[in-house]
């Protein structure tokens, strides 16, 4: 605003009064700056009086028809009654250049409203531009967030169920491994609860976990079920999401024949910077067909960390799952 006051007095001092430039200068200067600070202040109060009732969001063309007359008439009074004001108070103008000196300065004073108005649109429309940004960003990163809250939701209900339905059978034959059951049960649960907020774990967490949960399959299905783990130390810290291996290991139960004629064997080892889950393949002979609901809900929450992949490998006997391990940032 003052090198704005300077500029205009000086521009003023060279169309008006070239023969007389150097006369009251520092006085004339003075007044510019503060009709300029007086001027631009008003034409700030109106910009923000003008949004509590004409948003340039909602409806610009009339905000434009309603403003751009009103900061005119403002500009252009004050600047007039100023010069009176001067003229009258402070210092007699030159009767030859009185008029064209308050002509010239009405002029520039309302130029530069109308310059301080387009300044003011873009700085408007740039700030909602920038705030709508954050708002997408922010609902983006929200709306993620709770869809992986879903996907982790979706394994409780399931893995409850099917752990419920094993113990009500438990409780009628076998009541020491019944409360064993409970007991490794409790472990299982502590787990998911401890570990609900967490999007990654280490591999050597979900391996403790997967101790108590083979524990509770093994009651389940006594010998005819088979658990070979074969995990590299400096693999043990690093990441993949919780209960993926457990999901891996439902499904290979869920698709397949168990029994003391068809036993069945899982293979838990760490291979090129993956973790594989394989069996040997006993598909049930009947069986509803598989919607793959939990391939694609570790597909889906490994999309949220990384571009790697998850790998089936399928053949005549085998069925087998890649998940990459993931580093700490």
């Amino acid at each position: 605003m003052i090198i704005a006051g300077v500029a205009i007095s000086l521009l003023l001092d060279f169309i008006v009064k070239p023969n007389d430039f150097n006369s009251n200068r520092f006085l004339g200067i003075f007044i510019s700056v503060f009709i300029t600070i007086i001027v631009w202040e008003g034409n700030l109060r109106i910009d923000h009086w003008m949004n509590l009732k004409f948003r340039w969001v909602e409806s610009p063309g009339r905000r434009v028809i309603v403003h751009l007359p009103i900061i005119i008439l403002y500009s252009g009074l004050i600047i007039y009654v100023s010069m009176l004001f001067f003229n009258k108070y402070v210092c007699v103008l030159p009767a030859a250049n009185k008029e064209a000196f308050m002509i010239t300065s009405i002029i520039l004073g309302i130029m530069i409203s109308l310059i301080i108005l387009p300044i003011e649109i873009g700085t408007q429309f740039f700030g909602h531009w920038k705030n709508s940004l954050i708002e997408v960003e922010k609902y983006k990163t929200e709306s993620l967030q709770a869809q992986l809250q879903n996907l982790k939701n979706q394994i409780n209900p399931h893995f409850l169920f099917n752990n419920m339905s094993v113990l009500s059978s438990l409780v009628y034959k076998d009541q020491d491994k019944a409360v064993d059951f409970i007991n490794q049960l409790s472990k299982v649960y502590r787990y998911l609860l401890d570990n609900k907020d967490h999007e990654l774990i280490t591999l050597e967490e979900e391996l403790a976990f997967i101790e108590s949960y083979t524990y509770l399959l093994q009651i389940r299905f006594d010998t005819n079920i088979k658990f070979e783990i074969d995990i590299k130390k400096n693999k043990l810290q690093q990441l993949l999401p919780p209960m993926a291996l457990q999901i891996l290991l439902e499904n290979a139960i869920k698709h397949n024949e168990i029994s003391k004629a068809m036993p069945l064997t899982v293979h838990i080892k760490t291979i090129d910077g993956t973790l594989e889950v394989s069996n040997n393949l006993q598909l049930r002979t009947q069986s509803e067909a598989s919607s793959k609901t939990g391939l694609k809900n570790i597909n889906e929450r490994y999309k949220y960390f990384t571009n790697k992949t998850v790998d089936v490998i399928e053949d005549n006997h085998s069925f087998k799952v890649r998940i990459p391990l993931l580093h700490s940032k």
